[in-house]
C-alpha cells in the first residue's frame, strides 16, 4: 500500500535500492523527519515494516547508523535482507570469531559498513567502547524500543543508559522503533532522547483479519478445548502457556490426541531451541506449544491461530503475541481460553521479582565492603546469592545505580580459563604468525595442567614473559580457531569504577527501595487492567486500537467475540484449587530452621517464607535445597497476599 502514488525522489530511490513501488503507511513521514534533521519514534504493527525507515535512511546518511536489536535472530534476519539488496551491514555478536568481530570493526572504521547491528550489553565491553568512541555515527536506532521505558512491558535495565551512550557518542539522530507502546511509554520514550510530540509517527494499529475470541473455560476443561480448536483449524498455531512445566505437559497432552506439536521455552538448551524454531518455521511441526520465549523475530506470515491457554502477562504482551498470527493478511484466529486460576500465578511473578529493602541495603553494603582503589569487581551470580536478590532485579538496581552515577562500568573479563590441547602443542607452533613465536614456548610453560586440562597462570606469565592478560587470551583465541585446543570461560567478572561521595548519599536506599515498590505496584496495576479489557462489553479491536493511541479503528469489527454478542465473564475459580491456609506452622518451622543451619546471616523475614510457600524463587532457596523442603510451592495458585497476611499472623505469634 503505497502513501504516493507519484514517483516522487524518495520513491526512486526506494524503487533502485530496495526494489519497491512505493513506502507503506507510516514508513515516509519517518524517512523524511530523519533526513530533515529530526529524531522520530515509530510505532507501527508488528509485520508492517518499521525496519525499512533505518534501513533507507542509512543510505543516505554520510556516517554509521548504529541499531540496537535484542535479539542475534533479529539482526541476522535483517542482515540477510541487507545482503540480498547490496547494503552494507554487519553485526557484532556472540556467535563470531574473533576475526570475524576484527573484520567487522575494520570494516566500520573505513566507512565500507554502513550499518552496524549490536545487543545493548555490547556497550558493556570496554574493547568495544574504546572502538566505537572513534567512529563518526549519523544514526542511533533502537529496535524493540519500549524496552526503554520502565512502564514498557519488556522493559529490559541496559536499555535506560542508552540515552547516555547518544550523548557520550555525540550521535545526532535517533530513531526508536516499536510495535507495542501505550500513549504513557511512548511520552516516556520520547521524553528520554527529547523527541519532540510532532516526530512520533503512529500508523493505525486495527488488524481486519484477525478474529479474537475469548471463551470462559475452566481450567479442567482447557486441555479438551483446545484438542477441539485444533482440530477444527488448518495451519501453523501458537499454543502461549505461562510456566515452562505447563509447555512440557500440554504438548505431550496434544500428541496423546494425535496433534503434531512441540513445546518450546527458555528450559531448552539452545540447540533444542533452534531446532524445534527451524522446524515449525519450515512447516514440520503444526503446533508450538510455548511460554513468552517464543515469538520475538518469528517471521512466519501463515500463522493461522494463536491460542493463549494462560492468561497473558498483560495487554501489551497479549497484543504482541496475538499480532504474529495472518502477518500474510489472511484471516486468522485469536482464542483465549479464559479462567482466573491463573491469575495469583501471574500476581506472584512480579512480588517474587521485588527486592526487600534489607536486601538493597545488602547490595549497598557489599560495593562499599569490596571496593579497592575506587574500584568493585563483581560476579553477578554471587552477587544475587549474597544479597538474595533476583537476577533481573538485581540488574536493574545496578543500572539504577550507574544512572545515579554512583557506579560505573569500565569492563569485564572471565575469572576462570581452562584449556585442554586438541594438538601436540610443538606442532601447533608452526602455525604462529612470526611475532608469537618467541612467546609461545613461554605461555606453554605458564599454563599448570592437571591431566587434560591446564589453567594459565596469569600473574606468572606477566611477572617472567612479560605477557598480559590481553595478550594470553589473544594467542589461546588464536589457537582455538585453529582447532589446536579449546578454551573454556567461566565466571564473567564485571568491574565498576565506584564515586565513594555518591555511594554515602543518605537518601540512596530509600530512592532504591521506593523504586522497586513503584515497579511492583506499575506491574500488578498493568494485570487488572488486562482483566478488565477482556471483562469489556464493547468491540475488543477496537478497544485494543485505542488502548495504544489508535482512534481511527472502526467501533464494531464484527469479528471479535462481543461483537458475536458474547461478553467475557470469567467462571468462578474452581474451589479445590485453593489450598487452606491453616496451620502454616509445620512448613514455616523446618523452613526457618533450615536458613538458620546453611545460611545464619539471612534474614528470615514473612516475604521471605511467603515466597517460599507460594514457590517464587529466590537465590537463598537453592542454597538451603528449598525444593526438598515440605511446603514449597504447595500454596502457588494462592494470592500472594492472603498467604503474607496470614504468615505475618502466624509468624509474629
Amino acid at each position: 500500500m503505497g502513501t504516493n502514488s507519484l514517483m516522487t525522489p524518495l520513491n526512486a530511490k526506494l524503487k533502485s535500492l530496495f526494489g519497491f513501488e512505493s513506502f507503506r503507511q507510516g514508513q515516509a513521514p519517518v524517512v523524511e523527519q530523519l533526513l530533515a534533521g529530526h529524531s522520530s519514534l515509530a510505532v507501527f504493527p508488528t509485520g508492517s515494516g518499521k525496519s525499512l525507515c533505518y534501513q533507507y535512511t542509512a543510505t543516505q546518511l554520510p556516517h554509521l547508523t548504529l541499531v540496537i536489536s535484542p535479539l542475534i535472530a533479529l539482526m541476522h534476519d535483517q542482515l540477510a535482507f541487507l545482503k540480498a539488496k547490496g547494503i552494507a551491514a554487519a553485526s557484532l555478536d556472540s556467535t563470531q570469531s574473533r576475526e570475524e568481530s576484527q573484520a567487522v570493526m575494520a570494516g566500520v572504521k573505513t566507512g565500507q559498513i554502513k550499518i552496524l547491528m549490536i545487543s545493548v550489553e555490547r556497550f558493556k565491553n570496554e574493547n568495544f567502547r574504546r572502538f566505537i568512541q572513534q567512529v563518526a555515527i549519523s544514526l542511533l536506532v533502537v529496535d524493540e524500543a519500549h524496552c526503554i521505558s520502565e512502564w514498557g512491558h519488556n522493559f529490559r535495565p541496559d536499555y535506560l543508559k542508552l540515552p547516555f551512550y547518544q550523548q557520550e557518542l555525540n550521535i545526532p539522530l535517533v530513531l526508536l522503533l516499536t510495535a507495542t507502546a501505550t500513549r504513557r511509554v511512548q511520552k516516556d520514550m520520547a521524553q528520554k532522547f527529547q523527541i519532540q510530540p510532532q516526530h512520533i509517527v503512529q500508523t493505525g494499529f486495527y488488524r481486519p483479519n484477525l478474529d479474537i475470541e475469548l471463551q470462559p473455560i475452566p481450567a479442567r476443561q482447557k486441555n479438551r478445548q483446545l484438542d477441539l480448536i485444533l482440530s477444527h483449524t488448518q495451519g501453523a498455531s501458537i499454543v502461549y502457556v505461562t510456566l515452562q512445566k505447563t509447555a512440557e505437559d500440554v504438548a505431550r497432552s496434544l500428541i496423546r490426541q494425535g496433534h503434531q506439536a512441540q513445546a518450546y521455552h527458555a528450559g531448552l538448551n539452545s540447540d533444542d531451541r533452534a531446532q524445534i524454531q527451524e522446524r515449525f518455521m519450515s512447516g514440520q511441526t503444526r503446533i508450538i506449544v510455548a511460554t513468552i520465549a517464543f515469538g520475538m523475530g518469528i517471521d512466519k506470515a501463515d500463522i493461522r491461530l494463536v491460542v493463549h491457554y494462560d492468561l497473558p502477562k498483560s495487554i501489551e504482551n497479549y497484543s504482541q503475541e496475538i499480532g504474529r498470527a495472518g502477518r500474510d493478511q489472511k484471516p486468522s484466529k485469536c482464542i483465549l481460553l479464559a479462567n482466573l486460576e491463573g491469575l495469583h500465578t501471574l500476581e506472584n511473578f512480579v512480588y517474587g521479582d521485588t527486592p526487600e529493602r534489607h536486601n538493597i541495603a545488602c547490595l549497598l553494603d557489599t560495593i562499599e565492603q569490596e571496593t579497592e582503589r575506587q574500584e568493585w569487581e563483581t560476579q553477578l551470580y554471587h552477587l544475587a546469592n549474597h544479597t538474595n536478590i533476583r537476577s533481573l532485579a538485581l540488574k536493574t538496581l545496578l543500572v539504577q545505580l550507574e544512572l545515579k552515577q554512583v557506579i560505573a562500568p569500565k569492563y569485564s573479563y572471565y575469572a576462570d580459563i581452562k584449556v585442554k590441547w586438541e594438538m601436540d602443542p610443538q606442532q601447533f607452533m608452526r602455525q604462529l604468525p612470526p611475532h608469537w613465536q618467541t612467546s609461545f614456548p613461554m605461555l606453554l610453560e605458564g599454563i599448570h595442567f592437571k591431566k587434560i586440562w591446564g589453567v594459565p597462570d596469569f600473574e606468572w606469565l606477566q611477572n617472567n614473559a612479560n605477557l598480559n592478560r590481553q595478550q594470553v587470551l589473544e594467542m589461546l583465541e588464536f589457537a582455538e580457531q585453529q582447532q589446536a585446543l579449546t578454551l573454556d570461560s567461566k565466571s564473567l567478572t564485571e568491574v565498576y569504577q565506584v564515586y565513594p561521595e555518591r555511594r554515602q548519599d543518605t537518601l540512596l536506599l530509600e530512592q532504591l527501595d521506593e523504586y522497586v515498590q513503584q515497579k511492583e505496584t506499575s506491574e500488578i496495576e498493568r494485570i487488572a487492567t488486562m482483566i478488565r479489557f477482556f471483562e469489556l462489553d464493547r468491540c475488543l479491536n477496537h478497544n485494543l486500537a485505542r488502548y495504544f493511541g489508535d482512534q481511527q479503528a472502526p467501533e464494531h469489527c464484527g469479528h471479535c467475540s462481543v461483537c458475536r454478542h458474547s461478553v467475557l465473564h470469567f467462571p468462578p475459580p474452581h474451589s479445590s484449587l485453593a489450598p487452606s491456609l491453616d496451620n502454616l506452622d509445620e512448613y514455616i518451622k523446618p523452613f526457618c530452621q533450615a536458613v538458620q543451619q546453611k545460611a545464619p546471616n539471612m534474614r528470615v523475614t514473612a516475604t521471605l517464607i511467603t515466597r517460599f510457600l507460594t514457590g517464587l524463587s529466590q537465590p537463598i532457596f537453592t542454597k538451603i535445597k528449598a525444593r526438598q523442603l515440605p511446603g514449597f510451592g504447595d500454596f502457588e495458585r494462592a494470592s500472594y497476599q492472603a498467604v503474607y497476611a496470614q504468615v505475618t499472623k502466624q509468624f509474629q505469634e
